[in-house]
């Protein structure tokens, strides 16, 4: 490992490179400011990530002819971008994606990432973000490092040797950090109605948002639960410090909560540093369904932009413009199903913010369909529970006019039928 200056670190980067870009919480915003700031010497470098957090500035039109963006992942910083010629997305399983690298399908040149300092046996923790980034620096022909000591040592797969880093820039910046959702009254219903699913020594699996807060703010009174998830935040560790959460009853590493990035606010990344019950693998780990499902009572819990009357979930786009991506949901959908008393639960609010029903006769045109019909079990909004597995498409239909908006059923019947009688 080479300790140099940003402007040498990065001038180790060239035109028409394949450059992975650590991200969530471990975006290396420093290493991103100065690619930017050498643009001038670059043609059509491809940027490959997950969701990366803070300013996307190379995705800006005015740098097109310097920088394409490949997203694994489309993030808030992104969507806007999404559809130029030059902004593009790669559909994907996150359990998947780790592969991709390793069988040099996608062939990495460079990769960018945020580090530990190194402890006395010379090994840096990657930290917040293991994800795909493990499998990246294992198969990148080029490898720099942000070493920012405000980075937890996160225990598990994340720990990488000094000899794996080529060049190495020492800069200390604070992590991104994400407060709680705050929820509102038709989310605080469908974590009611969700926890009904959660019984004592649990598995869980959520994301990030309003609607996982609100679940999990009704599970303090639960024991023995435990957590295998792809991300976790500062919701989940309000479970674990309130006891709820002990991992003891899990299969697949009895005794710690493991995921595979987490995002949240310093107290997270406090508590996780340097913590053994605490642990962050490969994707290719974490979110492989027989991996999930040797676990007892997995509960997955995803969520959807809309959700057909045939129980077509769309998860990662608005029509034909993708806002998010395919991510770990069939994944662990998949493995809740098979799991022993597992559930795989969808929960949406039945109207967007802007008032337009989530459950619809058909799935716009051009959208994606992220878990498929044969697939889904549970749908939930704030007015119900549909169970829709081993039902037939009048069944289903049926079962899911009842939980949307009341306002909304009468015209959702009147589709139904108009479909049914073509």
């Amino acid at each position: 490992m080479k300790t140099t200056d940003l402007k040498s670190a990065l001038s180790n980067v060239d035109s028409e490179q394949r450059v992975f870009v650590h991200g969530g919480a471990a975006t290396p915003t420093l290493l991103l400011q100065e690619l930017l700031s050498q643009r001038d010497r670059f043609r059509n470098v491809e940027l490959m990530h997950l969701h990366t957090l803070g300013d996307a500035a190379y995705a800006e039109p005015e740098y097109a002819k310097h920088f394409r963006v490949t997203n694994l992942f489309v993030g808030r910083n992104i969507r806007r971008h999404v559809g130029r010629a030059n902004i593009d997305y790669l559909p994907c399983f996150l359990s998947e994606i780790p592969g991709l690298f390793r069988s040099r399908t996608l062939p990495l040149d460079v990769a960018l990432i945020q580090v530990s300092p190194p402890d006395k046996h010379g090994y840096c923790s990657l930290g917040v973000s293991v994800d795909v980034a493990l499998a990246a620096v294992q198969n990148a022909k080029t490898v720099i490092a942000q070493i920012n000591r405000n980075m937890p040592r996160v225990h598990g797969e994340g720990f990488i040797s000094t000899r794996q880093i080529d060049f190495a820039v020492e800069a200390d910046t604070a992590l991104p950090e994400e407060e709680p959702h705050v929820q509102t009254p038709e989310e605080n219903k469908i974590g009611q109605l969700v926890a009904t699913f959660v019984d004592d020594g649990s598995t869980l699996q959520m994301g990030i948002g309003a609607v996982p807060n609100a679940i999990l703010s009704c599970l303090r009174d639960r024991k023995h639960l435990g957590i295998h998830t792809e991300t976790w935040s500062d919701s989940a560790l309000d479970l674990i410090e309130a006891g709820a959460v002990d991992n003891s009853r899990k299969t697949i590493i009895p005794g710690k909560t493991v995921s595979s990035f987490l995002i949240g606010t310093q107290r997270l990344y406090d508590f996780v540093d340097d913590n053994p019950s605490v642990v962050q693998l490969d994707t290719a780990f974490v979110n492989r369904p027989e991996v999930i499902a040797a676990n007892p009572k997995v509960i997955a819990i995803n969520s959807a932009v809309e959700v057909d009357l045939t129980g077509q979930v769309c998860a990662d786009s608005i029509g034909a413009r993708i806002i998010s991506g395919v991510g770990g949901q069939m994944d662990f959908i998949r493995g809740a199903a098979q799991s022993a008393g597992g559930k795989a639960i969808i929960a949406i609010t039945s109207r967007t913010k802007k008032g337009s029903s989530r459950l619809v006769p058909a799935l716009r045109q051009g959208a994606g369909v992220v878990t498929t019909r044969a697939h889904v079990h549970f749908i939930v909004t704030e007015y119900g529970v549909a169970d829709v597995w081993g039902k037939t498409l009048r069944e289903r239909a049926k079962a899911l006019i009842e939980i949307a908006h009341p306002e909304d059923r009468a015209a959702l019947e009147k589709a139904w039928g108009d479909l049914c009688n073509q």
